[in-house]
């Protein structure tokens, strides 16, 4: 075989894909034609439509207060079975609740300079954080950890403490 005749065969063939491919392509736009499906409604009969749409919205809307109310209930004896609880705990343990109000506002004082350093960093290395992704990194994981536990444990000894809420008082 010919080189040009190779070549030749290879721009034949592409021609012929090209034309047959530009054919097959459907047209970018077509005609459309709209008529109208059925006879216009009544006017009364849409009202009557629209009425009773409204109705159910009504009816969805009641069922929906209802549920709402039903899941306040539910909330509001779970709280109160709670705080039932957690009153019978402080009464059986009078000393340790004490002692857990005690060791929450000492941590609380820790927690207090544990912030004031954390602000500082924050203050001195904002720049660098918003610049380098490491340095961000390094600064969540240096005080993330330790400041949500740390708020963990005050908050448990907070509600064991022997301080009454206003939730308690209610009993």
């Amino acid at each position: 075989m010919r080189p040009g005749t190779a070549r030749a065969k290879f721009i034949n063939r592409n021609r012929q894909f090209m034309s047959s491919s530009r054919h097959s392509t459907p047209p970018l736009y077509s005609q459309v034609q709209v008529s109208p499906g059925s006879q216009p409604r009544a006017i009364s009969s849409s009202r009557e439509e629209q009425t009773d749409l409204l109705r159910d919205v009504l009816n969805a809307q009641e069922r929906t207060n209802e549920l709402l109310e039903d899941l306040v209930g539910v909330m509001a004896t779970q709280q109160k079975q709670r705080a039932s609880e957690l009153h019978q705990w402080r009464n059986a343990h009078p000393k340790l609740a004490t002692a857990c109000r005690e060791a929450a506002e000492a941590l609380s004082r820790v927690q207090i300079e544990y912030l004031d350093r954390m602000t500082e960093d924050i203050n001195e290395q904002s720049e660098d954080m918003v610049e380098g992704e490491f340095v961000l990194n390094e600064f969540i994981d240096r005080y993330g950890p330790r400041l949500a536990h740390l708020n963990g444990v005050i908050q448990v000894l907070a509600q064991l403490s022997s301080v009454s809420t206003p939730a308690n008082t209610a009993e």
